[in-house]
């Protein structure tokens, strides 16, 4: 079989462990050949890429980044797009493509899929671990483990100067990084998409544990958390070429709420796009590959229209249209847990 692979969306640590265990998989087990598209769904469209083999993909397990490229592109965002990717699959002679990115990039490979452009396989990567139909996307436990880090490095210099340390980590939609590395962390306080805060009931837990004698508190905000409607006021978010909202300040704006309410000196810690660069961890690179080579098994199959999953921690595969449905939430246990662990 002659396999296509592309990565779509943001980067994110282990897409370059995916790429090799899907060179791996196919040219040494099955005999095949792989073609990979630069830049995403733009290098199917343009006709860009590069043969792939296994020796030119040694050491790139621990990389970061991915060494094809990768953007927010479409086919389907000029009139002539999709007939291109269509000659491209023709003239490349791909029997099957892997596709390797978030809701968006796989949302599209369904509908290429539905569109009969040629058949896809999905591979779930996303740091937000929002994809439906699996239990963990890769990047997310890399993310986590910068985001602790960065928390248990900050309670040392917040106990130093008394100070309420505000921490902005990634989480458009969904606070999934922002509970498990509050929790991990020991965070005061966790803010998160899926539950609009209130800024009078924030400050009065800090100001309880500064009662208390706790005159630290780290406080852990996704990106996308948003205050209850008439309670504090936020910019509105400017809007990219590609609809998504430009995220990012919600930390700043709580931490001058913090501080203007309590008088306790507040600084703030924007993460960003250190989350997810650099070398995954050893989680990560295993399930990187283990997903690669199930994104193989099930093209070999003629198992397409489909995404690989990990679900009660094997391999599996979920129905394209069923993983890409509806974002994955918060789970309200793990929700429940956090909340214990609050001021």
């Amino acid at each position: 079989m002659r396999l296509g692979v592309l990565t779509g969306g943001g980067d994110c640590p282990g897409l370059n462990a995916v790429i090799r265990a899907v060179v791996r998989k196919e040219i040494r087990d099955f005999g095949g050949t792989v073609f990979g598209f630069y830049n995403g769904w733009s290098g199917v469209v343009a006709n860009e890429g590069e043969e792939l083999d296994v020796l030119g993909l040694r050491g790139t397990l621990p990389r970061g980044g991915t060494v094809l490229g990768t953007s927010r592109d479409t086919p389907y965002r000029t009139e002539d797009g999709l007939e291109l990717a269509k000659q491209t699959i023709k003239d490349r002679g791909i029997d099957a493509l892997i596709v390797i990115g978030g809701e968006g990039t796989l949302s599209c490979a369904n509908r290429i899929q539905e569109d009969g452009v040629v058949n896809v396989v999905g591979v779930p990567k996303t740091i937000d671990n929002d994809v439906g139909g699996t239990e963990r996307t890769f990047g997310f436990d890399t993310a986590v483990a910068i985001a602790t880090d960065a928390i248990d490095r900050l309670h040392t210099t917040a106990e130093s100067h008394n100070r309420v340390m505000v921490v902005e980590v990634m989480g458009r939609n969904v606070g999934h990084i922002a509970v498990w590395a509050g929790m991990a962390g020991g965070a005061t306080l966790t803010l998160i998409p899926e539950e609009p805060f209130d800024i009078k009931r924030v400050c009065e837990a800090l100001s309880r544990r500064h009662n208390a004698g706790k005159f630290a508190s780290i406080v852990v905000v996704a990106e996308g958390a948003q205050p209850l409607p008439g309670t504090m006021d936020i910019a509105e978010p400017t809007i990219d070429e590609f609809g998504h909202r430009r995220l990012g300040g919600i930390a700043d704006a709580v931490a001058q709420e913090v501080e203007r309410r309590t008088g306790f000196e507040s600084r703030v810690t924007v993460l960003g796009h250190v989350q997810r660069g650099g070398t995954p961890t050893p989680f990560d690179r295993v399930l990187c590959t283990r997903f690669g080579v199930g994104a193989v098994e099930a093209a070999h199959e003629r198992n397409f229209g489909t995404m690989v999953a990990m679900n009660n921690g094997m391999i599996n595969t979920v129905p394209l249209a069923e993983a890409t449905a509806e974002l994955k939430t918060v789970h309200p246990q793990i929700w429940s847990a956090a909340k214990t662990f609050f001021a």
